[in-house]
């Protein structure tokens, strides 16, 4: 090759059309400009090769990150969310619409979003707008701007500010975001089984030993509330021809009739999360708050089977569903699975987590990447991302699948020390980071695993827009 490019990072196994080969990736202005034969001379201004046990794969699109930021930053921020994001080997995040004040449910709330994230970003991110009753009909101009897609709720959010879309409310939406080609994204459990599952008003779960109790927190969150909500959304799928896309499922009682759904040829995807994958609620202790999320984590045979789904292409994508928040809110109550705060802080650590169960499964990496990266990628219509091909954005990974390391809480990158990972042996280092071609994260020489350490200090992330929105970047 006579061209110079900016950099060139060989590697004796690269992840290229899903497969491995050995392999120089030459960059040029951000972009991958060629793909050359290991032993092949690569001029660049800076070369890199990679040491034996570590590969290069394309960076993570994590599409489902809770930043909060603004209004709730001491939950987490763009600061804190982005250098976890690129400690662990995620370089695109689109951040969910709410929990921030005020969510991303009007141009001013995205506006507020952009703003806040434009100074500090250390990867790219994207943004979701939010559909709540009150800007039913007024979702286009949001669409217009560069959203990815809307979220809703069919049950409470949990914030006062982004309230739940009835059953009339959720198939106006689906109707209103067919007319446009849009995307709705749903949070699907059907509050009437929420209610019908609720412990007694009459009980002080603060002091009942039930409150205490993972299964019997999981018994307030059936599978029946799941199977229902995506009865509902498949139902206005098929009347509207609108696209939606099923959150964070738990439940694989669900997956027959998603699988009907699919093989109807409704345009449904669907998406489940690493702690789902990872955890069983048979072994989660009393009290142990930092597990609980909504929908919970259920039991082994169900997590074998979410397993099996995503093999068999039932089941489209992972995601991590970071939601972070303080940990007074996290253990209030002192243990109670009622009071305390749902939602599981895993952004750093989300793509070991899931290569250390497929790996335990006998599931290859380039499996993983499939759905943490490719996926997610096609997910958003972010073509330019997602694999190591001429063309796509340089946003890749030294990765090494062999080295293992213990999850300390309180050395990651995230805001509040709390994570369900915490004291766990995970598989699966990040030592480099590159987005679009600059290192954004480092292991600095006797850094832990994990850590963070090294991670570049300027951040270097771009604000994303769909694609037809007018521009990418």
């Amino acid at each position: 090759m006579s061209t110079t490019y900016d950099l060139a990072i060989r590697a004796d196994a690269v992840l290229i059309d899903g497969a491995w080969r050995p392999a120089v990736v030459a960059v040029r202005d951000g972009v991958i400009a060629a793909l050359a034969e290991h032993d092949e001379e690569v001029p660049a201004h800076a070369v890199v090769t990679l040491p034996e046990g570590q590969v290069l794969v394309p960076g993570v699109v994590d599409t489902h990150v809770h930043v909060n930021e603004p209004g709730r930053t001491e939950w987490e921020g763009f600061t804190t969310a982005t250098r976890a994001a690129a400690a662990g080997g995620v370089t695109t995040i689109v951040d969910m619409p709410l929990n921030s004040i005020p969510p991303t449910t009007t141009l001013e709330g995205l506006e507020a979003k952009r703003a806040a994230a434009g100074p500090q970003a250390s990867v790219d991110v994207g943004f979701w707008g939010g559909a709540v009753p009150s800007n039913l009909g007024a979702l286009e101009p949001l669409w217009n701007a560069g959203v990815f897609g809307f979220k809703a709720f069919l049950s409470p959010s949990g914030v006062d500010e982004f309230p739940h879309l009835s059953g009339a409310e959720l198939r106006a939406a689906l109707e209103e975001i067919a007319g446009f080609g849009g995307l709705l994204l749903v949070h699907a459990e059907d509050p009437d089984v929420l209610d019908r599952s609720a412990p007694a008003a009459d009980i002080d779960t603060a002091d009942h030993a039930d409150a205490r109790d993972y299964l019997a927190f999981v018994s307030t969150r059936p599978d029946l509330a799941e199977e229902d909500a995506i009865a509902h959304v498949i139902a206005g799928v098929r009347a509207t021809g609108a696209r939606a896309h099923i959150l964070h499922l738990s439940s694989a009682r669900a997956l027959d009739q998603i699988r009907a759904a699919k093989a109807e040829g409704l345009p449904l995807t669907v998406e489940t999360c690493p702690h789902y994958l990872s955890f069983s609620a048979e072994h989660i202790p009393a009290g142990a708050t930092q597990f609980k999320c909504c929908p919970p984590i259920r039991d082994e045979g169900n997590r074998d089977l979410l397993w099996e789904a995503l093999v068999d292409g039932t089941i489209d994508l992972i995601a991590s569903d970071h939601s972070p928040s303080t940990a007074e809110l996290k253990f209030a109550g002192d243990g109670s699975f009622q009071e305390a705060w749902g939602g599981i802080s895993g952004l750093q650590v989300s793509f070991p987590a899931v290569w250390t169960a497929a790996h335990e499964r006998g599931i290859g990496l380039e499996r993983v990447l499939g759905w943490m990266s490719e996926a997610t990628a096609r997910l958003v219509g972010l073509d330019d991302r997602g694999g190591i091909a001429v063309g796509r954005v340089a946003d890749l990974v030294a990765f090494a699948p062999d080295e293992s390391f213990v999850v300390q809480a309180d050395a990651l990158e995230h805001r509040n020390t709390v994570s369900a990972y915490d004291q766990r042996t995970l598989h699966g280092v990040v030592h480099t980071t590159w987005l679009a071609g600059e290192v954004v994260h480092q292991l600095g020489a006797g850094a832990r695993a994990g850590s963070g350490a090294g991670t570049a200090a300027a951040p270097a992330g771009r604000l994303l827009e769909r694609l037809g929105s007018g521009s990418s970047v």
